[in-house]
């Protein structure tokens, strides 16, 4: 497909809106102050942070960057905006050293390609059905569509030869579900023996009929290496938007827990409860692997969560039994939204040359809100270790947002580049030179 050049794109595209958070958000406050006050940050910053005024070339200074804005990095490091394009979500790097990223609203998968302090963009595919996962395995390249995921040959910028490699997948257009689908958007991740996983998200917060429709929902799907039918790999995964490969061959999911949980001690939807309850959860996947939704949730934490029994779907815990269930490896603060997941394998300086990034798209149903931020998460001996915030301070003292990190990956240059959906924009982090 010829590429077609589109520069300064900068505008709002309204289409599928409510499908492309990792919840069903509420409309976010409009943004009136820029602040670096934490009001509900979701965990620690890294050591050694400062505050920065982000970086805004000429020519890409629309709002929410007419006003300056600052953010808070680790010390030394800066940010800055790369380009701009309306509702970029995940993104990935091709062989060739461009930025490919999504844009499920548009339908399509862009092309940044470095040049100088920014980037030139073009189209790679469009007519796409909600595009939102991409991944590669050498030069083929995985884009997961709404209702399909597909592999195509990847050679000097284009994206040729498609061919499905799991259709039929539940979405708003499906006829049983008459668009009532709160999860539509997919993820894919490439496993090192070519196995190709997918997300199939819940259909609501607490339908149940999700884990016996055909196929399954809330799972993250597995298709053998060369191929064949799609299997449950791990269930029980209401939102599995975050979906990438470890150093050392594992999948793992970031995963948006339930909303208006009641509090097991009293059976009630007490708002204190809910804000801070369940927390969402960082999850290394296996084989079968159960993460309990909609009968269990994530209790304590951050790390090594025991799951317990949901009191509305699950009262006498014959639904499932949660305490079988092995514990969560890590999580973020409740209705966070984690979505972006990606990890980074000596790229970056230590203390962040290992680790996990995560893009998170801040809370709609906690108070204070949940702060959106870049989280890092330390690998070492094959686990992860405790969030800190990389990037924060999207977020004003009065719960109002000028950005929304979506996704976080590590470039060939040594730098994190970050998409964010609510300001039409993808940063560059960088480290100290």
């Amino acid at each position: 497909m010829p590429d077609l050049l589109r520069h300064n794109r900068i505008g709002a595209l309204l289409v599928g809106a409510a499908l492309l958070a990792g919840c069903i958000d509420a409309p976010a406050p409009s943004p009136r102050t820029s602040s670096t006050g934490a009001t509900a940050s979701s965990a620690p910053p890294a050591t050694g942070t400062d505050v920065v005024t982000v970086g805004v070339p000429q020519g890409l200074a629309q709002a929410p960057f007419d006003e300056p804005r600052q953010v808070r990095v680790p010390a030394g490091w800066t940010l800055s905006v790369w380009a701009r394009t309306p509702r970029p979500r995940l993104a990935t790097w091709a062989p060739d050293g461009t930025l490919l990223v999504s844009v499920p609203s548009a339908g399509t998968v862009l092309r940044f390609t470095p040049r100088g302090a920014g980037a030139e963009e073009s189209v790679l595919l469009d007519g796409l059905d909600q595009p939102h996962g991409l991944a590669f395995a050498g030069s083929t390249l995985y884009v997961a569509q709404s209702n399909r995921v597909d592999a195509y040959d990847y050679r000097e910028g284009t994206a040729t030869t498609p061919r499905v490699v799991a259709d039929g997948l539940p979405d708003a257009k499906s006829p049983d579900l008459r668009g009532a689908y709160a999860h539509a958007l997919k993820s894919v991740a490439v496993g090192p023996d070519g196995a190709v996983y997918f997300s199939i998200g819940s259909t609501g917060n607490i339908t149940a009929a999700d884990r016996t429709a055909t196929p399954p929902r809330a799972t993250v799907m597995r298709v053998p290496p060369g191929g064949g039918p799609a299997a449950p790999f791990a269930t029980g995964v209401r939102n599995g938007t975050g979906l990438a490969v470890a150093p050392d061959g594992a999948l793992w999911t970031a995963n948006n827990g339930r909303d208006n949980i009641a509090d097991p001690r009293t059976g009630e939807v007490d708002p204190s409860y809910v804000s801070e309850h369940p927390r969402e959860q960082l999850a290394r996947l296996s084989p079968g692997r159960e993460l309990g939704w909609p009968y269990c949730n994530p209790d304590g934490g951050p790390a090594n969560l025991p799951l317990v029994r949901d009191v509305q779907t699950n009262a006498d815990g014959s639904r499932m039994d949660c305490a079988a269930l092995p514990p969560i490896e890590q999580s973020f603060g409740a209705h966070s939204a984690p979505l972006g997941l990606s990890f980074t394998t000596g790229v970056l300086p230590e203390p962040f040359a290992q680790g996990a990034l995560v893009g998170v798209h801040g809370s709609w149903n906690a108070t204070p809100p949940r702060e959106p931020e870049v989280s890092f998460f330390r690998w070492r001996d094959g686990t992860l270790g405790d969030q800190q915030t990389l990037v924060g301070g999207f977020q004003a003292d009065d719960g109002s947002r000028w950005g929304r990190p979506v996704a976080a990956v590590a470039g060939p240059d040594g730098a994190v580049y970050v998409t964010d959906d609510a300001a039409d924009a993808i940063y560059r982090l960088a480290p100290p030179a």
